[in-house]
């Protein structure tokens, strides 16, 4: 099995974890692909292994990796999905950070989560994505997201009205500080921080959820994910900003937003002793009498 590895500076508490990683990885004799960033940030606060390679890009990974391996919270796996793309290269995080939906592998459990993944002891879960698309081509060809894709005001500005329309049928408009359209994936992101449900992954569904919306009898929409979503923009100010994940673009309020389901998936690495239900229970402490802590 070879094995890439992506991730992002991080503070040097987590450096004996980084260590175990590699360490294991090498007990394996796997091959391994260290992402060209990442390994010159830590070549010099570890000792790696004598196979690694480097890669750089997506292209790198084509044919050349089984699995790609993120360390880090949810924000540095969804920073792999511009390698992956359409390849349909399975991902799997450790988390490095505090709550983990996607990254759901504990940084206590690397040994026996590396176990589980040589003996193939694992399932694929599949993920929907959304895409963006305007006649500027924001995004450019990673025009998808795997959380979300937020319309929000810029800096201090006045308060926006989006305008939505579903396959061209007038929504709503919104009176908000933006708006969040959530895969089921995205549900337990900045959409549940804002009221949003908490949506199963395989629900076929999309959510629509404002952001502090001033029409106080707005509330969030769960729609069919086979729908085109279109948004327009009405503001005092000239410009917007339409986030796709973490990367965030500036937009012309003139510029009309239309929102589909990708035309593909990504495959995250679930292992057989965990389910979707037990990551919600264990991140969001369900079951727990909180009055005994």
């Amino acid at each position: 099995m070879k094995i890439a590895i992506y991730g992002r500076e991080f503070n040097n508490s987590v450096l004996p974890y980084v260590q175990e990683v590699f360490n294991v990885l090498d007990s394996y004799k796997n091959p391994i692909l260290v992402y060209n960033k990442y390994l010159d940030y830590i070549k010099d606060k570890i000792k790696l292994p004598a196979n690694i390679q480097v890669f750089t890009s997506h292209d790198d990974l084509l044919g050349e990796t089984d699995v790609l391996l993120s360390l880090g919270g949810d924000g540095t796996l969804l920073d792999t999905l511009s390698l992956i793309r359409d390849s349909g290269i399975p991902v799997i995080g450790i988390n490095f950070g505090r709550l983990g939906f996607l990254a759901s592998i504990n940084k206590d459990e690397i040994k026996k989560a590396f176990e589980a993944l040589h003996n193939r002891e694992f399932t694929l879960d599949k993920r929907t994505l959304l895409s963006v698309a305007s006649k500027q081509g924001l995004f450019g060809d990673e025009n998808f997201a795997l959380n979300d894709i937020t319309i929000h005001r810029r800096d201090n500005s006045a308060m926006m009205i989006i305008h939505a329309y579903m396959n061209n049928e007038f929504v709503n408009s919104y009176w908000a500080d933006g708006l969040i359209i959530a895969t089921p994936t995205g549900s337990t992101a900045y959409s549940l921080s804002c009221g949003g449900p908490i949506i199963y992954p395989s629900s076929q569904n999309f959510v629509i959820t404002p952001i502090a919306p001033h029409n106080l009898n707005v509330r969030p929409v769960i729609i069919p994910d086979d729908v085109s979503l279109t948004f327009e923009i009405e503001a005092r100010s000239s410009k917007f900003l339409v986030s796709c994940d973490s990367r965030t673009e500036t937009v012309d309020r003139s510029v009309k937003i239309i929102l589909n389901k990708a035309s593909f998936h990504v495959n995250l690495i679930r292992l057989n002793n965990e389910t979707y239900l037990t990551t919600l229970r264990n991140k969001l402490l369900w079951g727990i009498d909180t009055r005994n802590y």
